[in-house]
């Protein structure tokens, strides 16, 4: 990523993170903005999303962020709107990397073990 991309990408992130904090419902769920990547020619915007809380509840609410994506996208677009000549189109994803990096782990740990040989 250009240096460019990279400052609006944490520009977004940033952004984004204080809308979700006034914005979402508080349902036992919390979403936490963990990256942003965006095409070289900024126009789309990808948003890693981290929900602390069930699989269930994760998914209800990414699935009522991608229905209020239009919401979101004019509310970024009033707080950085002298940035951009157009608003880059967001699109929302479950980061699942703390449950890759926990299975990762324990199979670490698994192929760790010491494994019992039988006494002669």
């Amino acid at each position: 990523m250009s240096v460019r991309t990279e400052r609006v990408a944490e520009l977004l992130q940033r952004e984004l993170s204080g809308i979700f904090q006034k914005e979402l419902p508080r349902n036992g769920a919390l979403a936490t903005i963990v990256g942003v990547k965006i095409s070289p020619d900024l126009s789309m915007a990808h948003v890693y999303l981290s929900v602390l809380g069930s699989k269930e509840m994760g998914e209800s609410l990414l699935a009522h962020i991608r229905k209020e994506n239009k919401f979101f996208r004019k509310e970024l677009s009033l707080k950085i709107r002298n940035q951009f000549r157009r608003m880059p189109e967001l699109e929302f994803h479950l980061d699942d990397l703390g449950a890759r990096a926990a299975r990762l782990d324990a199979l670490i740990r698994e192929a760790n073990k010491p494994t019992e040989t039988p006494d002669k």
